[in-house]
């Protein structure tokens, strides 16, 4: 079974293959969505974009991008620069193997934004 690995909450996850990781990721009790964005947000639509995550290991174990979830990050350009492949909406991405991604890529305290801060290393 894959092994999903959530860095900033230090947990594995063993799931089928084949999940949703939105739906992990509520199941689990991990919190995929930053602030009020937990109750406003599309329920796994992929019209919001705020339950994306950044891909750290085994992006060839997920699913391409479809059509939605690329319409979507598109109207993000600056959360995608250097990150075109990384980024993911959680409830577009299918996982077929193991796989560590981030959540809720915060805001730094200085002020800057999400795509000025810095992402983890690969």
């Amino acid at each position: 079974m894959p092994k999903i690995t959530f860095v900033n909450e230090k947990k594995d996850v063993e799931v089928p293959s084949g999940s949703n990781l939105r739906e992990v990721a509520l199941k689990e009790g991990i919190p995929l969505y930053p602030g009020l964005t937990k109750y406003l947000n599309c329920r796994g639509l992929g019209s919001c974009g705020t339950c994306r995550v950044f891909v750290t290991k085994g992006l060839e174990n997920v699913n391409p991008k479809g059509w939605k979830e690329r319409a979507r990050l598109a109207l993000m350009p600056f959360a995608t620069i250097g990150h075109e492949d990384d980024l993911r909406l959680g409830c577009q991405l299918t996982v077929n193997g193991d796989c560590s991604v981030v959540t809720q890529a915060g805001v730094d305290l200085s002020g800057e934004n999400f795509w000025q801060k810095p992402y983890p290393n690969k």
